[in-house]
C-alpha cells in the first residue's frame, strides 16, 4: 500500500527538517503544508530537505490544523496513495512509530488509528499538570460526542487513515482549528469506521504550544454538544430505531420531572416552615432512580454498538 505522511508546518522551523529525515522508507511521499507560517517554513523546506520523497504546499491564508490536513489529504487522495498518515512538526511525534499506525490498517484491523499519550502510566508523569487535566477532560466529553467508548486522548495529532475511508469525510465541514482531530473521531463514527488507538510515547522539549486552554475551552464544549445531539438523532432515530431510541427520552424526561417535582416540594415545605413529607420525597426520588437506569441501559447499549468490523473491510469484500 502506498503511505504518504501530511506533516502541517507553522511555526516549527526549528524541528521540521529533523522530523523530515526520521521518516523511513515505508513512506513513498512527504507532504508539507505551509499554512501560511509566519517563518515561511514551506521556501525553508524546499531549500535545505534534500529528500526526494518532499513535496512543499501552501495555503495562501492560515487556516490552522484542520485546514492544513484537508489540504495535505486533498493531495494524497490526487496522488493515488492509500494511507495517509498525520505528524505534526514540532518533533512530539516520533516517525519510528509509523509501522505501529500503519499495520492495523494494511492487516484490515481499522479504518483509522490514533495515538494514545496515556497508555503507560508511568510516563504521562511527563506531562505538564494542565496539559494532562485538560486531556482527561476532552477526552471524556469525546467519549460522549464521537460514541467511541474504548479511546483515550482524542486531541493526538498523530494519526493515520485508509484512503478508501478519508473520501467519504466530509472536508467542507470538517473544524478547520483545534478541534479538528475531535471533529474527525465524530465524522468516523457517523461512517460507522474502526478506530484503534496506538500507544505513543508523551515527549515533551522546547516546543513550544499554540493551544491555549482558556481560549478554546468554550468553543470546545460547544461543538462537543452539538456533535453529541447530531449523533444520538442520526443514529437512533435517523437511521436506526431501537430500544434505546425510547430509553434515552423516557430516562431524560423522568430524571427531570422528578427534579422539578422534589425542588417545588422542598420550597413549599421550605417557605411553610415544616419538614417535607415522606411522600413527596419518594415521589421524587422514584423517577429520579428509575431515569437513571433508563440513562444507564442506553449508555450499555451505545457502548456494545459501536463499530467492530472496518468499513475499508467491508467495502473491500463485496468488491
Amino acid at each position: 500500500m502506498k503511505v504518504a505522511v501530511v506533516i502541517p508546518a507553522y511555526r516549527v522551523k526549528r524541528h521540521v527538517l529533523d522530523v523530515i529525515a526520521r521518516i523511513g522508507p515505508e513512506v513513498e511521499r512527504i507532504l508539507v503544508v505551509d499554512d501560511a507560517c509566519p517563518e515561511q517554513s514551506g521556501d525553508f523546506v524546499e531549500r535545505n530537505a534534500t529528500d526526494p520523497r518532499v513535496v512543499v504546499l501552501r495555503n495562501k491564508v492560515n487556516q490552522g490544523v484542520g485546514g492544513a490536513m484537508m489540504t495535505g489529504y486533498q493531495a494524497a487522495l490526487d496522488l493515488g496513495i492509500d494511507i495517509v498518515v498525520k505528524i505534526d512538526g514540532d518533533g512530539q511525534m516520533d516517525p519510528a512509530l509509523l509501522a505501529d499506525f500503519i499495520e492495523p490498517i494494511t492487516s484490515g484491523e481499522a479504518d483509522y488509528t490514533k495515538g494514545n499519550r496515556f497508555h503507560n502510566l508511568d510516563e504521562i508523569r511527563q506531562m505538564p499538570g494542565m496539559r494532562l487535566f485538560g486531556n482527561t477532560v476532552l477526552s471524556f466529553m469525546a467519549k460522549l460526542s464521537t460514541g467511541y467508548w474504548d479511546i483515550f486522548d482524542p486531541t493526538n495529532g498523530y494519526t493515520a487513515i485508509h484512503c478508501e475511508i478519508l473520501r467519504d469525510i466530509p472536508f467542507r465541514k470538517l473544524s478547520r482549528r483545534y478541534f479538528f482531530e475531535t471533529d474527525m473521531l465524530f465524522h468516523l463514527g457517523v461512517l460507522r469506521a474502526v478506530v484503534v488507538d496506538v500507544p505513543m510515547h508523551a515527549r515533551y522539549g522546547d516546543e513550544t504550544s499554540n493551544l491555549k486552554v482558556s481560549k478554546v475551552l468554550g468553543e470546545f464544549v460547544a461543538k462537543h454538544v452539538r456533535n453529541l445531539c447530531k449523533r444520538i438523532f442520526y443514529n437512533y432515530y435517523l437511521r436506526d430505531l431501537s430500544i434505546a431510541s425510547i430509553e434515552l427520552p423516557l430516562g431524560l424526561l423522568l430524571v427531570l420531572g422528578g427534579t422539578i417535582f422534589g425542588v417545588r416540594a422542598w420550597a413549599a415545605s421550605a417557605a411553610a416552615g415544616v419538614p417535607t413529607p415522606a411522600g413527596e420525597v419518594m415521589l421524587s426520588a422514584l423517577p429520579i432512580l428509575v431515569g437513571i437506569q433508563f440513562l444507564l441501559a442506553f449508555i450499555n447499549f451505545d457502548i456494545a454498538s459501536m463499530p467492530r468490523r472496518p468499513l475499508s473491510r467491508r467495502r473491500g469484500a463485496r468488491a
